[in-house]
């Protein structure tokens, strides 16, 4: 009885003494844990502010901003590793073996970061561009590590990951400034093309998103007996282009019938958006 007496004191004796031992390290690491993260988010934030006065691509100053975070976290927690009597070599070792690990499950998220520096460096569109990309079109907002952010016509914000972006087709429909809005109508083939003509340009013009140069144009095609095929193409701001499209289906429609034109028969499916060259 004496003895496991003896062995019961030992272990709340070297308990103890551990506790003595460590609880200035435990506490010293979770201070510098909170001091060291509350630094790097501060930095981020210092570094953004900083390279935004300086008038650089707001593309990339989140991006820089998110990374310069992460780094500085890595390296809080190393420091804290250390305090703790880890090797530094051995903590790189440790990371290297966990970072193949984490790799190989997080394949995807490493090619959405491949996908991001790309983004960067080959710039198929910056924050502002209207876009679309990954099955959505809208306003670039952010440029993450990992994704982009997009504000929709319809005022939705939509995130998309940067591999799907680069997995697929970009149509940057700011690049080159303006965008031509095409509409396709069938109306009867004996109507009177010249009135046609001058009543869709009249239309089209009354829109205050349309631009006047380069002028619309207004192209019939009276190939088939029964039917004239009508395309019209308006340049406009690649942001108008959906209010564009709704103004001169229903203005045109109005038109038509006020001025005797028989039609359209109704809008064809095909619907496109051209960039202006």
């Amino acid at each position: 009885m004496e003895v496991k007496n003896l062995n019961f004191v030992h272990l709340i004796d070297r308990f103890t003494e551990m506790l003595v031992d460590y609880s200035p390290r435990v506490l010293m690491a979770i201070f510098t844990l909170i001091i060291g993260f509350w630094v790097a988010n501060r930095v981020s934030k210092l570094f953004h502010k900083s390279l935004m006065s300086k008038n650089l691509d707001p593309t990339i100053v989140p991006f820089i901003g998110s990374f310069i975070s992460i780094l500085i976290k890595v390296l809080v927690i190393v420091s804290v590793a250390t305090k703790f009597g880890i090797e530094t070599t051995s903590f790189v070792a440790m990371i290297g073996g966990a970072g193949l690990a984490v790799g190989l499950a997080l394949q995807g998220s490493l090619s959405h970061f491949a996908s991001g520096i790309l983004i960067l460096i080959f710039k198929p569109y910056k924050v502002g561009d209207t876009i679309t990309a990954g099955g959505q079109t809208g306003k670039v907002l952010e440029i993450l590590i990992l994704q982009t952010i997009l504000k929709t016509s319809d005022n939705y914000k939509v995130i998309i990951p940067n591999g799907a972006i680069m997995s697929g087709t970009i149509i940057n429909l700011s690049g080159l400034g303006a965008v031509k809005v095409g509409l396709n109508f069938t109306i009867a083939g004996n109507s009177d093309t010249e009135k046609v003509r001058n009543v869709v340009k009249n239309v089209a013009y009354t829109c205050e998103l349309v631009h006047k140069t380069p002028e619309v144009t207004v192209t019939l095609d009276t190939s088939d007996l029964g039917a004239t095929k009508i395309d019209i193409k308006a340049t406009c701001d690649a942001a108008d282009t959906n209010s564009v499209k709704d103004f001169l289906y229903e203005a045109i429609k109005i038109a038509f019938d006020k001025n005797g034109i028989v039609g359209p028969a109704g809008p064809f499916d095909h619907l496109t958006s051209l960039a202006v060259k």
